[in-house]
């Protein structure tokens, strides 16, 4: 993506005002300016100048009398389903670019890359070429908060390699390394792929992430990079100080890449180098230790009433704060942890937090691994429930299960069934739910592609309200995952609470049996395998339609694993009945019972 398209020129511009152009800008190029009538073209030495010449010029530079516009040339055969959105404000909420997506068509990914811009930059992936077409055509020069989006084509490399009569079978696409949804691929390499063999294996250490004040910098870097080197070296660690990020900005954040014992000895040397140099420039202020965390993981650090960070506190003699919700932008989706006391102190208790926070990243990759066996083709890169890989968490691999290993899903080919879930919410949040006019909730039930309907109180002192989710698993998922962020975001939950809700499933009361399992056995192993409470109460009574309640309550990916199980369950009850009706009309007798 390196070759650029130069429009809007003027008639009378030449190959040399182009090229004087660039050399004032700084900015590299390879090869002679292609110059035709009123466009031109040219090529850089790499992508990042590309990137840089798109920023630096693009509707911000006169050549002739004529505003120029600067974008990525891409041939109409190499047009793909990506596109790049830049100048996006850099306080825009997910919320509303995600909504603004969704209605030129069905968005499969979207993720943010890393620029040197202050506005934020994001790759994003349409389920297919029209959908990126209108796209493109509609959100390119759109004003949003006063800033006009420019739009591109991501070029499709594997056209311009495969003949339109050889197409090869297309492999999952790599996403970029710095997406700030990144969950790897969409699913493994197909049988006999060539890449099967070779696909590397996730990193499974998870970085820890600093801010540090800028005057600091210098020092921890050291003369023509001695003192980082030597970090690096004695932690077996790869540092990197992201120098060129928030220009302007009173600290700076690190990203360190080593073991678990790496990363704190890392981050040991770096307090005593900024206390060194805060001693040597007679810096007065207290230096805090500030870790980045992505508020994902925020919650189980905080713990049921702050009893985790409490007792950390007590255990380091410590004090520790953390950045409250509102802080959180389209750009910032990480929390600051700050902690205070003696260097000792500090370095016990960033092994503790980031401990907490490790734990709680490899659960939910289990957990969203669980989720793509049961949901095969489930698109979880669109709901930004993990954290980004340009905060340096490694995108997890997400395969795709085998039919027999996913026996609630139906075969190819073949609608998945819809479902209906009752999801209570606090009374309080349903404006939240609704949004001004219900654009929200016309928004979240475009993006999941579900029924999302609120039902009536029970009574004017009802602390709960039941939210109806119609759709197939896919769409529960998606829809039930963006209720409870925006139940977290809007503060309906404490910060030191971790959003918990109860979800009801009806199910025929002739299966309610298979639920609960001899003696229990199936609802207690539901309940040890997905973490969340599940219910069958007894001596409840049928309703018109011969079904009885499933109570299920746990954070998001418990309550969806234990529904995904129930599901699994019912499939295989319906399965046996229809081979018994089966059976019943070819006249065959039966097998007895035991």
């Amino acid at each position: 993506m390196n070759k650029l398209y130069i429009g809007n020129l003027s008639e009378n511009v030449s190959p040399p005002d182009l090229e004087s152009l660039f050399k004032e800008s700084k900015i590299p190029f390879t090869g002679q300016f292609l110059v035709k009538t009123g466009y031109a073209f040219v090529d850089c030495p790499d992508e990042n100048w590309a990137m840089k010449a798109i920023d630096t010029l693009s509707g911000k530079v006169e050549l002739h009398g004529k505003v120029i516009e600067v974008e990525h040339s891409v041939p109409k055969r190499q047009r793909s389903r990506k596109l790049q959105i830049r100048n996006i404000p850099p306080h825009l909420q997910w919320e509303v670019l995600d909504s603004l997506l969704a209605q030129y068509g069905t968005v499969e990914n979207c993720e943010q890359v890393n620029t040197d811009t202050e506005t934020a930059v994001v790759n994003v992936t349409y389920a297919n070429k029209e959908h990126a077409r209108q796209g493109l055509e509609k959100l390119n020069g759109y004003q949003l908060e006063n800033y006009s989006l420019k739009v591109t084509y991501i070029p499709d490399e594997m056209a311009t390699q495969q003949a339109p009569s050889q197409q090869l079978p297309q492999q999952p696409q790599q996403q970029h390394p710095q997406g700030r949804r990144g969950f790897g691929q969409r699913g493994p390499p197909r049988q006999g792929s060539p890449s099967a063999a070779a696909r590397p294996k996730p990193q499974s250490e998870v970085p820890l992430r600093m801010l540090v004040p800028t005057q600091f910098v210098g020092a921890i870097i050291g003369k023509e990079g001695a003192t980082i080197r030597n970090i690096t070296k004695q932690t077996q660690s790869k540092i990197d100080i992201h120098r060129k990020e928030n220009a302007g900005a009173a600290e700076k954040p690190i990203t360190i890449h080593s073991t678990p014992e790496g990363c704190s000895t890392a981050c040991k040397i770096i307090m005593e180098i900024m206390q060194k140099e805060a001693q040597d420039t007679k810096f007065t202020e207290e230096i805090p230790l500030k870790i980045l965390a992505h508020n994902n993981f925020v919650g189980r650090l905080i713990g049921k009433e702050g009893r985790n960070l409490k007792k950390i506190e007590q255990d380091t003699d410590t004090k520790i704060t953390i950045s409250p919700l509102q802080d959180l932008t389209l750009y910032n989706p990480e929390r600051t942890i700050t902690v205070k006391g003696s260097i000792e102190a500090c370095a016990k208790a960033e092994e503790e937090i980031m401990k907490k926070i490790r734990e709680s990243y490899e659960n939910d990759i289990a957990a969203m691994n669980l989720q793509a066996h049961l949901i095969p083709g489930l698109n979880l890169n669109a709901l930004g429930l993990f954290p980004p890989s340009s905060s340096g968490m490694p995108p997890p691999s997400v395969g795709v299960s085998s039919p027999t290993t996913s026996s609630s899903y139906p075969p190819f080919g073949q609608q998945p069934e819809s479902e209906t879930v009752h999801l209570f919410i606090p009374a309080l949040a349903v404006g939240a739910i609704i949004g001004k006019q219900g654009q929200h909730i016309k928004q979240l039930s475009r993006f999941a592609g579900a029924s999302i309907k609120i039902a009536p109180a029970e009574g004017p002192d009802a602390k709960l309200r039941m939210v109806i989710i119609t759709g197939p698993p896919e769409a529960q998922f998606k829809a039930q995952g963006r209720i409870y962020g925006k139940l977290k975001e809007e503060n309906f939950f404490g910060p030191k609470e971790e959003v918990k809700l109860e979800a009801h499933i009806k199910v025929p009361s002739y299966a309610a049996g298979r639920v609960i399992g001899k003696g229990g056995k199936t609802v207690n192993e539901l309940q040890n395998l997905t973490s969340a409470e599940v219910v069958v109460p007894r001596d409840q009574t049928p309703d018109e339609n011969d079904q009885v309640v499933v109570k299920i309550t746990g954070h998001f990916y418990a309550s969806q694993l234990a529904q995904r199980k129930i599901q699994e369950i019912l499939a295989q009850v319906r399965r046996q009945q229809q081979q018994q009706q089966k059976t019943v009309q070819s006249g065959q007798p039966q097998p007895r019972r035991k």
